[in-house]
C-alpha cells in the first residue's frame, strides 16, 4: 500500500546522500525529491505496458480494470497515461524542462484522481491483492501532485539567476 510512496522516498533520500557526498546534481532535497519522483514515474509507467500478475506492481489489466467507466477507449487511455508517465519522468531530471513536467504531471495526476477514487469506490484488485482504500489513495494523489507543482515552481537558484538578469 505504501510502495509507490517508498519509490519516492527511498530514491529520493539515496540522491541527497549523494549531494552530501559532493554530487552536485543533488545538493537539495528539492531536486532530490523530484528525482524520486521521476523514479516512481518509471515504475509506475511501466506498470501501463506489462501484462498482470508479473510482479508486485500491478499491470496493463489491473490499470484497465480503474479506469471509470466514462472513459472511452480505456486500453488505449491505459497506454496513453503510461507514455505521459514517461515523458514527465524524463522532463523531471532536466533542469530546463522541469517546470514544464511538474505542471503537466499536476494536471496528469488530477486527471488520474477519478481513476483512483473509482477503483477504492469499486474495490478492484491488484494482482489478487485486496483494493487499496480510498482514504489513503486521495491523500498520496495529493502528496504526488503537490511534488509535481513544487517542480513546476522556480527553484531558489533559478530565481536568483533571473534576478541576476533584470536591468538595474
Amino acid at each position: 500500500m505504501f510502495g509507490t510512496l517508498m519509490l519516492i522516498a527511498v530514491p529520493a533520500t539515496l540522491f541527497r546522500l549523494l549531494g552530501s557526498l559532493g554530487v552536485s546534481r543533488f545538493a537539495t532535497w528539492r531536486v532530490s525529491v523530484l528525482h524520486g519522483l521521476a523514479v516512481m514515474l518509471v515504475f509506475t509507467a511501466g506498470a501501463h505496458f506489462v501484462p498482470s500478475a508479473l510482479g508486485p506492481m500491478p499491470g496493463h489489466h489491473d490499470l484497465v480494470a480503474m479506469v471509470p467507466p466514462f472513459v472511452p477507449f480505456p486500453r488505449f487511455a491505459v497506454y496513453a497515461t503510461g507514455v505521459l508517465e514517461l515523458l514527465g519522468a524524463a522532463g523531471l531530471v532536466r533542469e530546463a524542462t522541469r517546470p514544464a513536467a511538474g505542471l503537466g504531471l499536476a494536471v496528469l495526476f488530477v486527471l488520474l484522481l477519478p481513476a483512483n477514487i473509482h477503483a477504492a469506490v469499486e474495490q478492484i484488485p491488484f494482482n489478487g491483492e485486496p483494493a487499496t482504500p480510498l482514504w489513503f489513495r486521495i491523500p498520496e494523489q495529493v502528496i504526488f501532485i503537490g511534488i509535481a507543482l513544487w517542480a513546476y515552481a522556480p527553484g531558489r537558484a533559478t530565481t536568483a539567476r533571473r534576478a541576476d538578469r533584470m536591468p538595474a
